[in-house]
């Protein structure tokens, strides 16, 4: 009787992919967590109870509904023009999401550019970018970006310029470092042979092995830029009222902090779960993108 032998096709990158990211279990809470924040920011005009902007007069400083003197019109009670903080926050989050995405997009592009010339052409084009990276990371984050706001003024726009600006370097030197890694492998030696060019080289055969730590990098840039945002948002200078973003939300409640506490806390919180959930889901990446990390 011939014995059949079953030999189990192995799993495509993709899915490999997911069996390594799902060993993390922080890391798929942290991806549930930002997919649920995600889908109320993109569904915000059609979760949201009320015009974010609108204020109720009548129901100024309303409590939660936990709290004694709640009211179920208004769950998470009201802020102190009367604006609904349930519709507040979730309007909230499409615009720190917003903030968060494209900074990580703008530093991506531009680091990824960057650190790739600087990597290849070496020499005086290395050295002026990696100088001017260095000036970038001397001057502490906040300090620099206040400087920058001061300068062009404070905005949404001129908000995201900052803090791009602020980040950048990150990018710059990860994708240099990656790619001058790369630089002396065989297979980019072999491409040089055969007469690759210098643009064909770096785009489609170094970048794409540089994708595992920018990847990381990207997600956890999109957390490091909601906070920077928030930071500005609270001292003035990030996204001005009345929009409600998370940050301008705790700088105009900071007074309250001890006669209506939950004015301040919830945005607060809204802040932390989200920062905490990407950096989960960033630590899941990293463990996944890198086989030296994986569990056995």
């Amino acid at each position: 009787m011939a014995v059949e032998t079953l030999t189990q096709k192995p799993p495509g990158p993709l899915l490999s992919f997911w069996l390594a990211f799902r060993e993390n279990r922080g890391a798929v809470i942290g991806l549930a967590i930002v997919c649920f924040v995600v889908f109320i920011a993109v569904f915000a005009n059609f979760l949201a109870p009320y015009n974010p902007l609108e204020q109720y007069r009548d129901f100024t400083k309303l409590p939660p509904i936990w709290a004694e003197g709640g009211n179920w019109a208004h769950p998470l009670g009201t802020d102190p023009l009367g604006r609904d903080m349930l519709s507040r926050i979730l309007y909230g989050s499409r615009i720190s999401l917003f903030i968060g995405l494209s900074v990580m997009l703008v530093s991506a592009v531009v680091g990824v550019s960057l650190g790739l010339l600087a990597a290849f052409w070496g020499g005086m084009v290395d050295v002026i970018i990696i100088r001017v990276m260095d000036l970038i990371m001397a001057i502490p984050s906040l300090v620099l970006a206040i400087l920058i706001i001061a300068v062009i003024g404070p905005n949404l726009t001129n908000t995201i310029i900052a803090v791009t600006i602020v980040y950048l370097p990150r990018y710059v030197r990860l994708v240099r470092a990656s790619a001058l890694s790369e630089l002396s492998k065989d297979y980019v030696v072999a491409a040089r042979v055969a007469g690759v060019g210098p643009w064909r080289l770096m785009i489609k055969t170094v970048l794409p092995n540089c994708m595992a730590p920018l990847i990381v990098q990207a997600a956890l840039g999109i957390s490091d830029a909601i906070l920077e945002a928030a930071g500005l948002g609270f001292l003035g200078l990030g996204a001005q009222p009345p929009m409600p973003e998370w940050g301008s939300m705790l700088a105009d409640s900071k007074d309250l902090i001890t006669s209506h506490p939950w004015v301040m806390a919830l945005p607060g919180m809204a802040i932390l779960i989200t920062v905490l959930a990407i950096n989960l889901m960033g630590d899941g990446l990293r463990d996944a993108l890198d086989p030296r990390l994986r569990k056995s």
